[in-house]
């Protein structure tokens, strides 16, 4: 069979979940069978086009799209020009804005589109809110829809799209590009408490990170020698340093904004938090547990589904800063119980979650719609 052409597109926010993911999947994809090249939007100077320039030159071309403000149908026509030019089969797509723009194009150039979500953001504003309930409408107009956590293949239901164009897809990360990260770097001191707490993400409401900062401080107060590290970006960075500062912990608080040697700084926590309120299968959270990170998360549907309470991880209620406070006590005060969990952590990521195995199930989904002939992918049969 002839090697196929994918172009993956994707409207950047920074160098986060999906454009990671998408990095990862290049990494991990069989360039004997496939070549993925990358289109990516740019809207403006200060924009983070990391993904396309990190993005590896052995598994196909970039191409910049230009694009006039947030939004602009004429990325529509470049797309198409991409496509013909580059002999595309699939066009596969990532969010909202380039769910619009790259089935349009799929429908005018004539070829199969697929779409993974990645998660929807709530508590947005009206604009925002309209974009991605015309994003989320057009799915069902897809050739297929992977969604990468049972909680967004549910919302495919709701969103109306047919149960035929629904492929669950299984989250994964890059353990290749993790352990070499890490392999080079000196080990820890194994007498040493542990001190350092991290998160690793976007700065916008539904991470929740107000909480992160009130459980910290609280933390603080009983061990003045702990640190939070907050790396990463976004729309409430502004207002969670004013919460910081206002803190007794401020001194100990820092936010490192985007940082190219994340899983060197990943490395060094001693606890990975995340308090999000909605997520799908939370890359940064699957790099904590690959690195060798104890983690401590909100009970919330896809964070369930990487940890395990007692066994992977500790799950505290959603919005119970008091229980988010004892667990991170729990895991810092108690070495022999981090590491029980953090050796379980990496044995699910390896059997589960790797990119190697999320990219043999898309090259198969990939061939099956370029020929339908062909016996649908096993994922869809996948038990959980």
């Amino acid at each position: 069979m002839r090697r196929l052409n994918i172009l993956q597109f994707i409207t950047p926010a920074g160098f986060y979940g999906a454009e990671r993911w998408v990095l990862a999947l290049a990494n991990n994809i069989d360039v004997n069978c496939v070549t993925c090249d990358l289109a990516v939007t740019r809207e403006s100077e200060h924009q983070d086009l990391t993904v396309a320039e990190v993005y590896p030159q052995a598994v196909g071309e970039v191409h910049y799209l230009e694009m006039a403000g947030r939004f602009d149908l004429r990325v529509i026509r470049q797309l198409v020009d991409v496509i013909r030019r580059r002999q595309i089969d699939i066009i596969h797509t990532h969010g909202y804005k380039s769910d619009i723009l790259g089935l349009l194009a799929a429908k005018k150039a004539g070829i199969r589109c697929v779409s993974t979500p990645h998660g929807f953001a709530g508590n947005v504003g009206f604009k925002l809110a309209t974009f991605i309930r015309i994003g989320t409408y057009m799915l069902r107009y897809f050739d297929a829809v992977a969604p990468l956590s049972e909680e967004l293949e549910a919302d495919m239901s709701r969103f109306k799209v047919p149960p035929s164009k629904t492929r669950f897809i299984r989250n994964g990360v890059d353990l290749t590009e993790i352990d070499a990260a890490t392999q080079n770097l000196p080990a820890g001191d194994s007498q040493e408490i542990f001190k350092n707490i991290g998160y690793i993400g976007q700065m916008i409401p539904r991470k929740g990170l107000p909480d992160l900062l009130a459980a910290f401080d609280r933390l603080y107060a009983k061990d003045e020698s702990m640190t939070l590290k907050m790396l990463g970006d976004g729309s409430q960075r502004a207002e969670l340093e004013a919460q910081a500062a206002s803190l007794e912990s401020a001194s100990a608080i820092e936010f490192l904004g985007f940082r190219s040697d994340r899983l060197a700084l990943l490395s060094q926590f001693d606890l990975f938090v995340m308090t999000s309120s909605l997520e799908g299968i939370p890359r940064c959270l699957m790099e904590a547990m690959a690195v060798g990170v104890p983690v401590v998360a909100y009970d919330i549907p896809g964070v369930d589904q990487l940890v395990k309470h007692g066994e992977t991880g500790l799950l505290a209620p959603l919005g119970d800063v008091n229980a988010l406070v004892d667990y991170c006590c729990q895991v810092l005060t108690n070495p022999e119980m981090a590491r029980y969990m953090v050796t379980n952590a990496r044995k699910l990521v390896d059997e589960r979650f790797s990119a190697a195995r999320m990219a043999r199930e898309y090259e198969a989904l990939f061939a099956q719609l370029v020929n339908p002939d062909q016996p649908e992918p096993s994922a869809k049969k996948e038990v959980s």
